[in-house]
């Protein structure tokens, strides 16, 4: 059974620009999927549109059957679908882990220890606690990546979409980071969703969905 469904989406710039036209996709828990397709296709604008930031044009987005437009579009983002972007998006006046407490805050998580528990994600990633206590500007891409990661997960949501997240990574750390998806699919039963230019990306994923410009 799919957690999300596209049900012939469209979306346009404007009147004169249209760049997604009828597309329908399915997503299941526990499978990592990877959208591809040349510069322009629509492949952030389509993350976009999954994570409720934009409303499609034309179609339906279903997150477990509901129609994510008639649903509160905070609580569906702050709760059920976690963004990694290629640049990071972290504040590097924070530390890795007052970066995903911070992101627990504003899914107004209850949790007595928000520490521990950010430090548990944290080593989820392979970020042990002494890389924890760093400043992000401290870290190496990779390690900020991971950072990303945990910070998404901190509210344990069923769906997590990344845009390009080895763009900016060498090959090995890449790997490792792919290694983290994987488990976070296989182990936690995650619908991972990655927008990629990566060949090796593609590869591991369980599908690829193309998307062709328009």
């Amino acid at each position: 059974m799919s957690v999300l469904k596209l049900e012939n989406i469209g979306y346009s710039y404007d009147k004169k620009t249209k760049v997604l036209s009828d597309v329908s996709y399915e997503f299941e828990k526990g499978k990592i999927y990877a959208i591809v397709g040349k510069s322009g296709a629509g492949k952030t604008t389509l993350l976009s549109l999954i994570s409720g930031l934009t409303s499609p044009h034309d179609g339906k987005i279903y997150f477990e059957d509901k129609d994510i437009a008639k649903i509160d579009k905070y609580n569906y983002r702050s709760k059920f679908v976690g963004v990694i972007f290629q640049s990071f998006n972290l504040l590097p006046h924070l530390n890795a882990v007052e970066n995903v407490i911070l992101s627990m805050d504003v899914a107004k998580m209850k949790i007595k220890n928000k520490r521990e528990y950010a430090l548990d994600i944290l080593k989820k990633v392979d970020l042990d606690g002494e890389k924890a206590k760093r400043r992000i500007l401290k870290l190496s891409g990779g390690e900020q990546q991971r950072v990303a990661i945990a910070r998404a997960l901190s509210y344990n949501p069923d769906i997590i979409l990344a845009d390009e997240p080895t763009g900016n990574l060498d090959g090995v750390t890449s790997e490792e980071v792919i290694s983290i998806f994987r488990r976070l699919a296989n182990e936690e039963d995650k619908c991972i969703i990655i927008v990629t230019h990566s060949p090796e990306v593609a590869k591991a994923a369980d599908a690829v969905y193309e998307l062709t410009a328009i």
